[in-house]
């Protein structure tokens, strides 16, 4: 077996005397040269293992001010499942409700913006064909939890009541609920799960530290006949949220 870094393993004996509580959450930890010190170590070593705790979730850093122990915030369940997706709102406040918490979001939606490469492919459109884009931060009790990136074929709800997701009589309702107004059926949704690191407009919105880290969902919804209706990208931070998969056995 490989043997770990020095680093890593100095990590470890800071996270064991933060499980200890040597010293609290909250509270700022000695300098990286005493921990050097103690630890018969180099101060570079100690700023890697804060640097990979802090990555962790475990430390925080507050530039001219030094290292702290994280206070710890309870991770919310976010549990993806036929039903959250037939619930004629948007999954993120079922999965809320379903906790007994405040769900809410804040959205900026703009209209008409060309698709990207990426985008396009994902939609099954040319590229620079208008979207309607919206980026949403969820709040679980007023604190943010999860980002997500929507992009939606402006062709499909131009002129219609939906085609702002956040204004209208369906505002919040959902993608499935929207799409279903204006005749299109939704009838299979993908994601894919993909690992990743916070960069620093994530880590800021998120309230976490940059390169923490996060999951990252790319989820596209089809109608019953395979049109790509939405895509987007969604941002969950590995110590605030959960992901659970469940689905029902077909016997």
């Amino acid at each position: 077996m490989r043997e770990q870094p020095p680093y890593r393993r100095f990590a470890e004996v800071l996270r064991s005397r933060i499980e200890n509580e040597e010293w609290k959450p909250g509270e700022r930890l000695p300098s990286r040269a005493q921990l050097a010190e103690e630890g018969g170590v180099t101060t570079d070593i100690v700023r890697r293992a804060q640097e990979w705790l802090i990555t962790q979730g475990v430390l925080t850093g507050r530039v001219g001010s030094g290292t702290y122990v994280a206070e710890q915030r309870e991770r919310v369940r976010v549990v993806h499942s036929p039903e959250r997706e037939q619930a004629g709102q948007a999954p993120f406040y079922v999965d809320m409700a379903a906790l007994g918490r405040r769900g809410t979001s804040e959205s900026r939606t703009d209209g008409m913006v060309p698709a990207t490469p990426d985008i396009a492919a994902r939609l099954g459109i040319a590229e620079g064909d208008y979207c309607v884009r919206t980026s949403y931060e969820y709040l679980a009790d007023g604190k943010p939890v999860q980002l997500l990136t929507s992009w939606e074929p402006y062709s499909i709800t131009a002129g219609s009541l939906v085609i702002l997701p956040e204004t209208g009589p369906l505002a919040g309702a959902g993608v499935v609920r929207r799409m279903a107004e204006i005749g299109i059926t939704v009838a299979e949704v993908e994601e894919r799960p993909d690992a990743g690191h916070a960069d620093a407009d994530e880590a800021h919105l998120l309230g976490i530290q940059k390169g923490a880290l996060v999951t990252r969902i790319r989820r596209t919804y089809f109608s019953d006949d395979g049109r790509a209706v939405e895509t987007a990208d969604i941002v969950v931070p590995s110590a605030l949220c959960e992901i659970i998969y469940r689905f029902p056995v077909t016997r």
